[in-house]
């Protein structure tokens, strides 16, 4: 039997009045009925790394009587392909994931959808017309290897990023040039915002990333832009994640504040599942992937439960021990 994942009739009452003798006590902060995202890119196949992000989204949605919107992040339109889209799609319906926001027949047709990033350029030049009215938008001709001559890395520290030195800050370069990026000046200062399960946290965005960048040279939107549009557009009010991407939330917090967002996104960062070699899973990983594991025999509920124990779930969110 299929773990089911949708219960309208249990929310945060019937999950936490079982709860006894946890040290969990991040669960109580949870919000009431959030509209929270899976939202894995269709550049691989899924791996456990995504079923760890799956078993929480579902799990928390599932505890808070909350709903979950699959989006499909295709951004990158040069490595995406439709065959891992439809991979991906099989996949979640085998394990029983089922979002509670669209149907996964609004994938597999031809027509666009709206929950598809590569069917919604129309949205982000929209987002990016509204974003220049009130920051400064530039043009920019940087490369990788340009930007990181430009810096001196031996004052970074240790594993940080390279921030965008603002080279092409003053050149006036047309936005819609082929070969041009497009990158917003963020504005200076810490922004704070409340992990609910790792706490208070103080990042600064313009000088982790510099100016951040919007659009590449090739036309992709860049995933920071799209994401921050996206959670804005579809009314996402909880971003449940891995603890790898903690370092990027500032950055998204204030650009949806510049973008109009006027109550912040909540967020929550989970552990993530490591290699042997004790680096996140990835999908070069390729032994760990669903479809090898369902062609090896593996169960649903063996798979769920494995992301589970391996990421550090809570056995309150454990919905499939519910039923």
């Amino acid at each position: 039997t299929l773990p089911r994942c949708l219960y309208p009739g249990w929310g945060r009452t019937a999950y936490f009045s079982r709860m006894s003798g946890t040290n969990q006590a991040w669960l109580a902060r949870l919000p009431d009925r959030p509209v929270t995202r899976f939202a894995p890119s269709p550049t691989g196949e899924l791996h456990l790394g995504h079923v760890a992000n799956a078993v929480w989204t579902w799990g928390i949605a599932r505890a808070t009587g909350g709903a979950v919107v699959l989006r499909i992040e295709d951004h990158d339109r040069g490595r995406s392909k439709r065959e891992f889209e439809q991979g991906i799609l099989k996949d979640l319906e085998w394990l029983g994931l089922e979002p509670e926001r669209m149907s996964y027949s609004s994938l597999t047709r031809d027509t666009p959808s709206p929950w598809r990033q590569s069917d919604s350029q129309m949205a982000y030049r929209s987002a990016l017309q509204r974003l220049s009215k009130g920051a400064r938008v530039y043009g920019c001709t940087c490369s990788r290897s340009q930007i990181a001559r430009s810096v001196d890395m031996g004052q970074l520290p240790e594993g940080a990023e390279i921030p965008y030195p603002g080279t092409c800050r003053e050149l006036g370069l047309p936005l819609d040039a082929p070969g041009t990026g497009v990158r917003v000046v963020l504005p200076p200062g810490a922004e704070g915002f409340d992990d609910l399960r790792l706490g208070p946290q103080v990042q600064v965005p313009a000088t982790q990333c510099g100016d951040l960048l919007l659009r590449d040279a090739a036309g992709n939107w860049t995933y920071q832009f799209a994401v921050t549009v996206d959670d804005l557009r579809q009314d996402i009010s909880l971003v449940i994640r891995g603890e790898d991407l903690l370092e990027s939330t500032g950055r998204q917090v204030l650009l949806g504040r510049l973008l109009g967002r006027l109550v912040p996104v909540q967020v929550l960062h989970h552990p993530l599942i490591t290699n042997p070699e004790g680096a996140k899973l990835s999908k070069r990983d390729s032994a760990l992937s669903l479809r090898a594991m369902r062609e090896g025999g593996a169960t649903p509920t063996q798979v769920l439960e494995g992301a589970a124990r391996r990421s550090g779930l809570p056995v309150e969110l454990q919905w499939w021990d519910r039923q």
